[in-house]
């Protein structure tokens, strides 16, 4: 596979009070806000509209699970159902199955420290 990941989808982030998070960075680093967190848009190399997210989540979330980390990544890709597959040929653990929304597809999958990583192959048209 030539182009693997294409640049970051997002950063996530355990908070015991994701709203008073929101709240400081938005106060203190105005950040534009909302009930997701931030959302960072910009041009990818061909000039199209892409996003990077910044969402603090509640520190009880299970959605890093099986990873204890009080933090995931994201990362855009392209043809991530490709990338799953040449992942999984390298022995890389892949975690559950992929899911496809009206905005991109997501896989998971866990480094060798055991953090979690999420890859998106985004339909950036749709956040629009």
């Amino acid at each position: 596979m030539k182009n693997r990941v294409t640049g970051i989808g997002g950063i996530f982030f355990k908070s015991k009070d994701p709203d008073k998070a929101k709240a400081w960075y938005k106060n203190h680093l105005g950040l534009n806000t909302d009930q997701y967190g931030c959302t960072f848009w910009w041009k990818d190399k061909d000039g199209k509209d892409a996003s990077t997210q910044w969402s603090p989540m509640d520190a009880k979330t299970d959605y890093f699970k099986p990873s204890e980390k009080q933090f995931m990544q994201n990362f855009r890709v392209e043809n991530l159902e490709e990338l799953l597959k040449v992942l999984k040929e390298e022995g890389v653990q892949i975690v559950g199955e992929m899911e496809t929304y009206d905005y991109g597809k997501f896989g998971w999958i866990l480094d060798p420290e055991g953090n979690k990583i999420e890859l998106w192959e985004p339909i950036d048209a749709a956040f629009q």
